[in-house]
């Protein structure tokens, strides 16, 4: 009976885009927007999301320059890329929720960083990841 219980539990998912981590490593702008509208992107969360409710995915975290009041969409292809200085949790973003994050902060969101600790970090402006997603 203990196999059953074990085969029964939902496996965790992974929190990572191997495409996404191949776009990055070739700096491949046409890859990266590619591995954005077919893979979830790992997000780092200010709050995590309710367990109970799948709809529920967290509060997204954004970092807010204080010289300067810019705002920066942290996003990575695996969670083991996230510096251990940002908030604690993550998940996994969609394509569709991606966008409509990026849409709903556009004008507050000056710029997006990949992997901004490496190893191969990129920087998009939030309307070419936009234009990436809508492709």
């Amino acid at each position: 009976m203990a196999g059953k219980k074990r085969d029964a539990k939902k496996a965790l998912p992974e929190f990572r885009n191997p495409q996404l981590a191949d776009a990055l490593q070739t700096q491949d702008m046409a890859a990266l927007a590619f591995a954005l509208r077919h893979g979830p992107t790992v997000v780092p969360l200010m709050r995590p999301g309710d367990r109970d409710d799948l709809r529920d995915v967290g509060e997204i975290w954004t970092y807010r320059d204080p010289g300067t009041g810019e705002v920066a969409l942290l996003l990575f292809s695996d969670a083991a890329h996230k510096p251990e200085a940002l908030p604690a949790h993550v998940a996994l973003q969609s394509p569709a929720g991606l966008r409509a994050f990026l849409s709903a902060h556009e004008s507050a969101i000056t710029t997006v960083f990949f992997d901004i600790a490496g190893p191969h970090p990129m920087q998009a402006a939030p309307t070419d990841v936009i234009a990436a997603l809508d492709a």
